[in-house]
């Protein structure tokens, strides 16, 4: 029989999980008042609805998430790629209104699924280019211009009757390391955090954002923790006016589970304030994940925090209060009335946005692609094949691992893309980092040396320098995205 403090501490639970059908582990803990689960990638297929209605069984209140932002991070659509506008595309255009309809559609694909938060807008000022984690997954540089996009998306999202998770608080937009594999430091002046990194949490806090989510980073001004752990950074969301559930990010991500460890990072992020754990992807240690890494890692958070209610380390009192703010949310949610839905064209809002540097010659008849983007990360699909099948269609297609890649086999991938290259065709250049990757830097040299009718489809930040091709600025790895940039290549 589960005790009353098991069941506290699963009430402020939000753990991702492995499969397609639901764990009996998680069976158990939802029936014993868990707080819900985390949606990702692996969960997906075209049973989802039926998947979170047996949820909802298990427990009419649990709120199920997912990790959705649409452009270049999709759960939904994670088999074939993003029809939804992203965030770079959107803070591009700057347009509000397609913003607040591209939150909506987000919404009305969520709920017919049966989720209930989605993980997004990001809110994160992307002011540093080497940004592996954010780029383009942010509505861009400006704060002002990010805070304008969050709030109309966040009121898309939740006239849709979904709740919106904006991340990641304080700010994850001036880091150059990835939290998934490594604690970045924010080393900026307070009054620049304030300044730039804030103002778009204030936006969503204006725009009635139901929930935002913390960052694992450290801001050594406001002490040594991770923004997750600190009582500090934590209240002074509560001091901007936030009254809504706070989530914290993925507590299995390295920052954490490395540093004080995921159970200790449950109490810790509880004692400072945070009301929902996420326990995220259970694949984020790697190749040390067990088969049971899920069940693993919802156990090691639920038993710390039993464990630190009965020595008293951590107040009861405190635990309740987050309880009870996540209740007040899934009462919320389950009483909204979506408005009605939209006739939405993600495709004809990406077109728009689209950027072309140099001339581009006159329409080919086919596209020869190499595939030069990063490799995935946790975040990101970087390196999914659906970008490159949409760009190429029935055209060659070739993946190269630029960074890896010895002389000899970039030779051959060139040898390989130029051959296939009808004499109306074009070779195209598939990359995500033009200004920080000096391997993709080179390639694209080498293609223009030696064939300089060539073209750049760039899916992630833009060139800040010159490169020797005409470059079409797509600003997401997404299905839609590359669709659009073949069409302006093919079309006269």
């Amino acid at each position: 029989m589960t005790d009353e403090l098991t069941r506290l501490a699963n009430s402020v639970l939000w753990p991702g999980f492995f499969g397609t059908r639901m764990p009996a582990w998680l069976r158990d803990a939802l029936e014993q008042e868990l707080a819900g689960v985390v949606y990702f990638g692996q969960n997906v297929s075209s049973d989802l609805a039926l998947l979170s209605g047996e949820i909802h069984a298990a427990n009419p209140d649990a709120l199920i998430g997912i990790d959705e932002e649409g452009g270049s991070v999709t759960r939904l659509e994670v088999a074939t790629g993003s029809t939804l506008p992203g965030a770079a595309q959107l803070g591009i255009l700057d347009d509000i209104g397609a913003s607040a309809s591209t939150g909506a559609e987000l919404a009305r694909r969520a709920r017919e699924v049966g989720v209930d938060v989605v993980l997004g807008p990001v809110a994160d000022v992307n002011t540093d280019p080497r940004n592996p984690v954010i780029g383009v997954r942010s509505f861009g540089a400006d704060a002002a211009r990010v805070s304008r996009h969050v709030a109309a998306t966040v009121q898309g999202l939740q006239n849709g009757g979904v709740a919106a998770c904006v991340k990641h608080f304080p700010g994850h937009g001036d880091t150059h390391l990835d939290s998934h594999h490594a604690l970045p430091v924010i080393t900026l002046d307070p009054s620049e955090i304030e300044e730039v990194h804030l103002e778009p949490f204030r936006a969503a806090i204006a725009a009635g954002a139901d929930t935002i989510m913390t960052a694992h980073i450290v801001v050594p001004a406001w002490g040594e923790q991770p923004g997750t752990l600190n009582p500090v950074v934590l209240g002074r969301l509560r001091e901007m006016g936030f009254e809504g559930v706070i989530i914290t990010d993925a507590l299995d991500m390295a920052a954490v589970r490395e540093s004080v460890g995921l159970g200790g990072g449950a109490v810790q992020a509880l004692a400072a304030g945070a009301d929902l754990l996420c326990i995220g992807n259970p694949t984020n240690p790697g190749d040390a994940a067990a088969s049971d890494q899920d069940e693993r890692d919802f156990l090691a958070a639920r038993d710390a925090i039993v464990v630190a209610l009965r020595d008293g380390t951590l107040a009861r009192e405190r635990v309740e209060q987050a309880r009870d703010r996540v209740r007040a949310l899934a009462a919320k949610l389950r009483a909204a009335t979506p408005a009605q839905a939209q006739p939405f064209d993600g495709a004809s809002i990406v077109a728009r946005s689209l950027g072309v540097t140099g001339e581009l010659d006159a329409a080919a008849s086919a596209l020869s692609v190499i595939d030069a983007r990063r490799r995935s990360t946790l975040a990101v699909d970087s390196a999914a094949s659906y970008v490159a099948d949409a760009l190429a269609g029935d055209g060659f297609r070739v993946r190269l691992d630029v960074t890896r890649a010895t002389e000899t086999e970039r030779d051959a991938a060139l040898d390989a893309a130029i051959a296939a290259t009808a004499a109306e065709g074009r070779l195209v250049l598939l990359i995500d980092r033009p200004d920080v990757d000096a391997d993709q830097r080179a390639l694209i040299e080498l293609a223009a040396a030696r064939a300089p009718e060539a073209v750049v489809v760039n899916v992630g930040l833009a060139a800040q320098h010159p490169l020797p091709l005409p470059v079409i600025e797509v600003a997401a790895a997404s299905r839609v995205g590359a669709e659009a940039a073949r069409s302006r290549l093919l079309t006269p």
